[in-house]
């Protein structure tokens, strides 16, 4: 089963570092956090990506195509007046990448519909660029199986951030307590697996998936939700990034099951 990737957009809330380079590219513990989601992915034995890329996709595919340089030691052996290059110890994961430029601006579902022709008519795993979780893709995908709908997302609770309050009617505060995880709502995190036939619900370059597409699949019941209790972190800005490249450097990293 492949996957699919959306690494396209700007970035712009984390300009700091998207001014740069794409920010699926933005690394966490030296590697690009795409490169931490596809270790999850290849983790559960998930290997085929495509990659929807956008924004300064150039640097996407420079990264691939030297991919092999930046896991080994290399001696760059000038002295007998040509280039010579020896890899010493090289590593690379046994991965089939294919990256695609979807645009500038096309929005997600346009995003996705471009790269039909690479998926098929098979089913598919489709996550975001900027986001890491801990979720069993394997049993993910075993429950898309069995429920036999057309899309299953993996949804996560959203913590709250602030102290919760019950205020009476007249607006006095009857109490005051800290936030608890099971405060959150339920929200999208990705990590879809996707029936081929969803591309007949996305129109073109100017369809949000989030919007028209997956409301039409829900109001017609073909849309399930995969509820996981573990982590999952997006990275939107740069506390975001600094929380993962933390969590990375400490050892503690829920998403990292794969061995160096």
């Amino acid at each position: 089963m492949k996957v699919v990737l959306l690494a396209g957009g700007l970035g712009t809330r984390i300009s700091e570092e998207s001014q740069y380079k794409p920010k699926p590219m933005i690394e966490i513990g030296g590697k690009p956090i795409l490169w931490h989601i596809m270790k999850e992915y290849s983790y559960y034995g998930f290997n085929e990506f495509i990659i929807c890329a956008g924004y300064k996709q150039h640097i996407i595919k420079e990264w691939f195509a030297d991919y092999f340089l930046h896991n080994s030691d290399v001696t760059f052996d000038y002295t007998q007046g040509e280039r010579n290059m020896i890899v010493h110890d090289q590593y690379l994961d046994k991965w089939k990448v294919t990256v695609v430029d979807t645009g500038l601006n096309t929005m997600t579902g346009g995003r996705i519909k471009r790269i039909q022709k690479y998926v098929g008519d098979e089913p598919f795993m489709m996550t975001y660029g900027d986001g890491v979780c801990d979720v069993d893709i394997q049993k993910l995908v075993e429950f898309h199986k069995c429920h036999g709908k057309l899309a299953t997302l993996t949804a996560v609770v959203q913590e709250q951030e602030k102290g919760v309050l019950d205020i009476d009617e007249d607006n006095s505060v009857r109490s005051f307590r800290e936030k608890k995880l099971s405060d959150g709502a339920l929200i999208n995190a990705g990590y879809m697996v996707l029936e081929p036939r969803i591309f007949d619900y996305i129109e073109g370059d100017e369809t949000v998936f989030e919007k028209s597409p997956l409301e039409r699949v829900a109001a017609e019941g073909q849309l399930m939700s995969y509820v996981h209790k573990g982590f999952w972190q997006c990275m939107d800005n740069k506390r975001e990034m600094d929380l993962l490249e933390r969590m990375y450097n400490k050892g503690t990293a829920p998403w990292k099951k794969w061995k160096d």
